[in-house]
Formats: C-alpha cells, sequence, structure tokens
C-alpha cells in the first residue's frame, strides 16, 4: 500500500518536506558559519529563518489531530520562512557579484538529481557544502529550498482542498520525488515574484520525465559530475 503524501498527525519525520527543510536547516546553519560574520544579524536571520522552516512544519504535522487551521497556518509559516531565506541567498550572491545558476545548467542538474533522492540527507550534500566556495553553496542551498518549497505548496494544496491535489495526495513519496527532480529546483527561473507563477504549472508523469531528464542531461549519467570548485 503506497504511502500517503501527508502521514498521520505527529508522522512529520515522513514528510518528505520536513527532510528537505531539515537539509537546508543543517545546510544553513554550516553556511552561515563559514561565510556569514556570526556577530552579524544577517547570521542570526538566516538561520532562524532555516529553522522556522523546518520547526513549523513539524508543529503543523503535530497540530494537524486537532486543528487543521493550525496546521495550515504552521505550514504557510514555514513556507514564507523559507521564501525569505531564499531572498537571502540570492542577494548574497547578488551583492558579491557572484553567478546565480542556470535552472539547466550541470551543476544545477547535479544538486536536483541527488536532491530528488528519497533517502537524500544532509549526509549527500555534507562534502559540498562543507568545502566548496560561497558562490557553489548558496546555489545548492538555493536549488535546495526550492524543491522543498515545491513540496510545501503540493502539501498545502492538498490541505486546503485545492484542486489538483487528490492525485498528487495518493503518490507515494518515490512518485513525488521522481516530479521533484525535474521542475521543482528552479520552477520558472525569475529574480521576481516566482511564487505565484510556479503555482501553476504542470507536472509530467514518470515517464515523460525520464525521456525529458535523458534528453537534457545527455552525458551525464555515464561520467560523474563533480560540481566546480
Amino acid at each position: 500500500m503506497p504511502e500517503r503524501f501527508i502521514p498521520p498527525h505527529g508522522g512529520y519525520e515522513n514528510l518528505l518536506s520536513y527532510r528537505k527543510a531539515e537539509i537546508v536547516y543543517d545546510a544553513t546553519v554550516k553556511f552561515c558559519d563559514r561565510f556569514i560574520d556570526k556577530k552579524s544579524r544577517t547570521h542570526d536571520q538566516m538561520v532562524q529563518a532555516a529553522r522556522s522552516g523546518n520547526k513549523n512544519i513539524a508543529e503543523g504535522s503535530q497540530a494537524s489531530g486537532t486543528s487543521k487551521e493550525a496546521e495550515i497556518k504552521l505550514v504557510n509559516v514555514a513556507r514564507a520562512s523559507l521564501e525569505e531565506l531564499l531572498g537571502d541567498y540570492r542577494d548574497f550572491l547578488r551583492q558579491r557579484g557572484l553567478r546565480l545558476w542556470e535552472k539547466d545548467s550541470k551543476e544545477a542538474l547535479f544538486v536536483r538529481k541527488l536532491g530528488a533522492k528519497k533517502d537524500a540527507s544532509y549526509d549527500s550534500f555534507k562534502t559540498y557544502i562543507e568545502s566548496r566556495p560561497p558562490e557553489v553553496v548558496a546555489n545548492i542551498l538555493i536549488c535546495l529550498i526550492h524543491q522543498t518549497n515545491y513540496l510545501l505548496d503540493q502539501q498545502l494544496r492538498q490541505l486546503e482542498g485545492r484542486p489538483g491535489s487528490s492525485e498528487r495526495s495518493r503518490s507515494s513519496p518515490a512518485n513525488i520525488t521522481s516530479q521533484i527532480g525535474w521542475n521543482a529546483a528552479f520552477p520558472i527561473h525569475t529574480i521576481g515574484n516566482s511564487v505565484a507563477r510556479w503555482r501553476h504549472i504542470t507536472f509530467p508523469n514518470s515517464d515523460q520525465w525520464l525521456k525529458r531528464q535523458s534528453q537534457h542531461c545527455g552525458e551525464f549519467s555515464k561520467t560523474q559530475m563533480k560540481i566546480r570548485k
């Protein structure tokens, strides 16, 4: 029997959105310790935004048994916190004249494929987060935040009973991760108000996704991709 997209209340450890947000939180702590002055307000704000994204997903799941409204509010807080964090990473790159990866760059495709794995954890990214220069690490976090936000958008659609949620609610986590692997890292590549736009993307089924992934990745599966140092 396939797992439900949203497990029974209190089972937040099984939520894909929680697991991805946990990666973002752990990686953000390491990013800020490496590249942001620990005494600065920015350091505290980024860590707190990442923590809020992670913890509010858990609290929302725990509240679901007594109040769906409370769960929706907490998930929305998590979503807003991660959107704020996303802006911080974009600002970090822009203010330092560093490159923001294009959605179909080799680097972005590598991170997206790695992040789409069901069993992905902080350890999956640890080598890159703890050794690569700030431009690379910030872009990795941007990819991961977009993937997490996509999952939260689907979670909110199901909770709010929006059209289009029933099919996804029956999907197993494996199917959800195959969907986020293609589009969720950069749903629509804009610097402005992208949130409203990516909510309307139609995601392909798994066969379409695999065919398209093969076309775009080319030799990616034959050669181990190394994120540039």
